[in-house]
């Protein structure tokens, strides 16, 4: 994981319309970051969801989420729709953002070793900065920890 106080590393990807989305266009807000391993599945579909719920709150306290995981535009798009999503998710096929913000790990499921996303969220201050990073998520619990850390 990155380290509070140190500036989140730029990048550049598309949405789930196609859209080019840079992190630095976010400047003057600040930015929930998550990391999460596949689109339509429980725990991911827990998670954004309760973004999605919180959404408004969020947006009063001037910040704004992005999701990030390997999953292709058009999967996100589906998940977008199919979920009622009002924020932004990042493909990242090649995992040229997951593996810099150090998500890219070695994980264990019912003892079957193998490389994937941990889910991790950051939150980004105005000015690029990293000062809150959350490891080893609980997927429900997230997007109100979140609300409550701006």
């Amino acid at each position: 994981m990155l380290e509070i106080g140190s500036p989140a590393p730029d990048f550049t990807l598309p949405d789930q319309n196609g859209v080019n989305h840079s992190l630095s266009d976010y400047r003057g807000k600040k930015v929930i970051l998550y990391f999460y391993p596949k689109d339509n599945t429980p725990g991911c579909t827990k998670q954004a969801c309760g973004f999605a719920e919180r959404y408004p709150q969020i947006l009063e306290k001037g910040a704004v989420v992005l999701g990030i995981s390997k999953d292709s535009v058009k999967s996100h798009k589906n998940f977008e729709e199919k979920q009622n999503l009002p924020f932004t998710l990042l493909s990242d096929p090649e995992r040229t953002v997951i593996e810099p913000y150090g998500v890219w790990q070695e994980k264990k499921n019912y003892g079957k070793v193998s490389m994937g996303i941990v889910r991790t969220t950051y939150l980004i201050d105005e000015k690029g900065i990293i000062i809150k990073a959350v490891g080893k998520v609980k997927a429900a619990d997230n997007p109100q920890q979140m609300l409550e850390m701006l």
